[in-house]
């Protein structure tokens, strides 16, 4: 039996296992994306323990230096009245706060520790997923959800470790986590793209930005 591409959503897939630890992962052969075979899948409750030990704390200086490859481009395309949505924020939703510091409103979602619903009712000038997309279990979904929220022209901010030639996914640090269950390619974020009308480009290591046309 095979699994259909978590990411694309193409049946050209094939399963492997790493050596180490003996976890099964998939591959897709389409858009070269990873992903963990649902049978490792941690239980509910441990992965929101594991999001806990996580140290982002908001006014971390490092951590928001971090998030500075994304809310320093990102602000140069808005307009200080545009309302954004901070999707898979953490219990430390320091980019939010980056961000209204300098004037900008911005929604908060995450399934354990923000999980207001009602944001799927709005739309957003601009919806930020840093280091949560490689937690998606239907990134397929996901990604469909947050076209939905998106205003024509708005801008999607994604940043995540991609798998590239350099990475040996069997001692990849990255992989190691029990959270992260899809590893994209830079293909792989082309064809989300494309598959929602999107441009994309590269903004930093590890930074993508989307466009709804």
């Amino acid at each position: 039996m095979t699994i259909d591409c978590i990411v694309c959503l193409s049946p050209n897939t094939h399963s492997f296992k790493t050596k180490k630890d003996e976890r099964k992962y998939w591959h897709c052969k389409t858009c070269l994306s990873k992903f963990l075979d649902p049978s490792h899948y941690i239980e509910h409750g441990d992965e929101k323990e594991r999001y806990l030990e996580h140290k982002n704390i908001i006014n971390d200086a490092g951590y928001r230096k971090f998030l500075s490859k994304v809310t320093n481009p990102l602000q140069k395309l808005l307009n200080k009245d545009s309302l954004g949505l901070d999707y898979g924020c953490g219990h430390g939703p320091a980019l939010a706060d980056i961000l209204e510091i300098n004037g900008f409103k911005v929604d908060l979602y995450d399934p354990f520790f923000y999980p207001n619903k009602s944001i799927f009712k709005n739309k957003y000038t601009f919806v930020t997923c840093t280091e949560a997309a490689e937690h998606f279990f239907t990134p397929s979904e996901e990604f469909n959800k947050i076209d939905r929220m998106l205003e024509k022209n708005g801008i999607l901010a994604v940043m995540t470790s991609l798998i590239t030639k350099d990475v040996i996914f069997e001692d990849w640090y990255y992989r190691r986590d029990p959270t992260h269950v899809v590893f994209y390619s830079e293909k792989s974020l082309h064809l989300i793209a494309k598959q929602r009308s999107w441009s994309c480009w590269e903004e930093d290591k590890n930074v993508f930005f989307f466009k709804k046309s």
